[in-house]
């Protein structure tokens, strides 16, 4: 088996790698600029992150234990490999880059690739990944142009929004009936494009106009995702909670009068408490202490404000980033309160597959630390038609949603990717 082909789940074996990490000048601003046309791994926020190119080792995971198949497939990697790391900062050294579907059923994959470009406050580095046979030379760093993306049109996915919102109103009256407290129901739209997609084009648009989010791209998602899931390094644990939405006006007064009725918002609030609640009891057993603000604060986006509440914690075991994002997977902030019975429910009325939306999407280094956000604000690439994506966007409904108002935070959600598609 060569190490471009994919693992299967079940089959752990893991080829042996040589690793160097080195210091490196001539990095461009944008690390994407430095993405080839095919393959290309995004991992950045505010200018830092890692991008990548190539396929060193792949496992692919799908069923009820691919988080642990990932997970162990993982240390094994890791404890044959060979690694000469200069830099030493979380990142460097051996890396992959991984997403996970919403389900057990919706495949996932971790991919080590072959280059890693990266950059952490004023350190950047090349990351070259070969066989245990082989030490590949860094690559010479050079810029590419991405192609424009132009006429693109929009046609609905599984449901019309107004198939949609009948949905919402049918899960509202089982919230009242006392069913469940909470469960989170998404939506796609079919973005066409004249021409295929270089996914370069909607990722670099992602990254300028959302800078405080995580752009992501692995193996045909990409997004920019404001929802931190989970984050290792050194011992601390922290999570970023977001459940609450309303959408910006793009006028300053009136945003900050918006973002203080949402702050006050009881039905924004209940939803938001149903999220943090699981995400504090998910990492509870992970952690030695843990601090939990009692009231949210209201984070601006672009597009849309949200409620939010960073959790953090002392770790007081050994898990990996990979591990904690599997024990907190999924969230009432993207499945609902109990969460079993808001899974079901979402199985029986979504009428969609999700696939690796609202999944963990992010990266892992040798020592187990990383990121892992939630999959939201994304798109998927068709595999059969390089001139399409599904997009994705969801909404938390509770006992006091309206399902007008619901629709239409959906459609706030889907702005920054029907933005980056745009000419």
């Amino acid at each position: 088996m060569s190490l471009s082909e994919p693992v299967r789940s079940g089959h752990q074996s893991a080829p042996q790698l040589v690793v160097r990490s080195q210091p490196v000048r001539g990095v461009a601003a944008q690390l994407i600029d430095h993405l080839p046309a095919e393959g290309g791994l995004s991992w950045v926020r505010r200018g830092d992150g890692h991008i990548g190119w190539g396929v060193a080792a792949r496992l692919d995971v799908a069923g009820g234990n691919r988080f642990r198949d990932a997970v162990l497939w993982w240390q094994e990697l890791v404890g044959s490999a060979v690694v000469r790391d200069e830099i030493g900062v979380p990142g460097s050294g051996l890396v992959c880059f991984g997403s996970f579907g919403f389900t057990d059923e919706d495949p996932g994959e971790l991919v080590v690739p072959e280059v890693i470009v990266g950059r952490r406050g004023g350190t950047t580095w090349v990351t070259t990944i070969s066989p245990a046979s082989s030490l590949a030379a860094p690559p010479d760093l050079v810029t590419h142009e991405a192609s424009p993306v132009y006429d693109v049109t929009f046609a609905d996915g599984a449901r019309s929004g107004t198939d949609w919102s009948s949905i919402v109103a049918d899960a509202i009256k089982r919230i009242t009936s006392g069913e469940l407290d909470k469960v989170v129901l998404a939506r796609d739209l079919i973005a066409i494009a004249e021409q295929p997609i270089d996914l370069r084009w909607p990722l670099r648009r992602l990254a300028t106009a959302y800078p405080n989010c995580w752009t992501f791209s692995v193996d045909g998602l990409i997004g920019a995702t404001p929802e931190l899931l989970v984050r290792r390094e050194k011992g601390l644990i922290t999570s970023r909670v977001l459940a609450g939405t309303i959408r910006r006006t793009g006028d300053d007064a009136h945003d900050l009068a918006l973002a203080a009725s949402l702050a006050r918002s009881s039905k924004d609030l209940e939803e938001h408490e149903f999220a943090v609640r699981s995400v504090a009891d998910a990492l509870k057993p992970h952690c030695k202490s843990m601090n939990v603000p009692e009231t949210p604060f209201v984070l601006h986006l672009p597009n849309v404000m949200h409620l939010a509440t960073d959790v953090a914690g002392v770790a007081n075991n050994g898990a990996s980033a990979l591990g904690l994002a599997a024990a907190l997977h999924p969230s009432a902030a993207v499945c609902g309160t109990p969460t079993p019975v808001a899974r079901d429910l979402i199985g029986e009325i979504e009428g969609m597959q999700r696939g690796r939306f609202s999944g963990p999407v992010g990266w892992m280094d040798a020592a187990g630390d990383g990121e892992w956000c939630i999959a939201l604000r994304c798109g998927q690439a068709d595999p059969e038609d390089p001139r399409r994506m599904r997009l994705f966007a969801g909404a938390g409904i509770v006992a006091g949603s309206d399902p007008t108002a619901e629709l239409a935070e959906t459609n706030a959600k889907l702005v920054p990717m029907r933005d980056a598609l745009g000419d």
